[in-house]
């Protein structure tokens, strides 16, 4: 009997992201998963060799890796529309639920127990909180690209998820904030400091 998840999880590459706002650069939520994942684990390790936290930094990135899955089957739900009141909020959590329940269902027993933790994560683990600031940190930098290549689209998404990032009190964001965004300003000659 084939199982049909893998061919699903390959669907993500399908999925585009920012669906309401003009993009210079569209963004599928495949490389849009890749990019939050190591921004997690980037938190984890942060939190973990600079702030001695516990946080088990494999565990983040696989929360990462399959924290859009549900939108294979769903389709990428425009924020403003997602968080418009408590009522669509909910309704669109139960059915991103139950479409990560059934991808689940796609797999063989053995492998469905193996790969439910991470697809239905532990909302209220440090290692999700850490996934939800990496996504968060994932569409800052996508506002950071878009503002460079002179899109003003994004503009008032950049200062709203700024302020959600600094609300947060999470020392590794704001080390990462401090330390690391602003390279993602930089052209490529000045990241590689000129070619000899």
């Amino acid at each position: 009997m084939p199982y049909n998840f893998y061919a699903f999880m390959d669907r993500m590459k399908y999925i585009k992201r920012w669906s309401l706002m003009r993009s210079v650069r569209e963004e599928n939520i495949m490389e849009h998963s890749q990019q939050v994942a190591m921004l997690a684990h980037a938190l984890a390790v942060i939190t973990n060799r600079l702030y001695g936290g516990n946080v088990d930094e494999s565990k983040g990135v696989l929360y990462a890796v399959y924290h859009e899955c549900s939108e294979v089957m769903t389709g990428d739900l425009p924020t403003p529309i997602k968080y418009f009141n408590n009522n669509i909020k909910g309704a669109y959590k139960d059915i991103e639920a139950r479409a990560c329940k059934k991808l689940l269902s796609m797999l063989p027993q053995e492998l469905e127990e193996g790969l439910e933790p991470f697809v239905l994560a532990d909302m209220d683990s440090e290692e999700y909180k850490i996934l939800k600031a990496a996504d968060r940190l994932a569409a800052y930098i996508k506002c950071l690209e878009e503002h460079r290549c002179g899109n003003t689209e994004f503009e008032k998404a950049k200062k709203s998820i700024e302020d959600d990032l600094h609300s947060r009190n999470m020392p590794a964001v704001e080390y990462f904030m401090q330390n690391f965004i602003p390279a993602f300003l930089l052209t490529l000659d000045e990241l590689e400091g000129g070619i000899d």
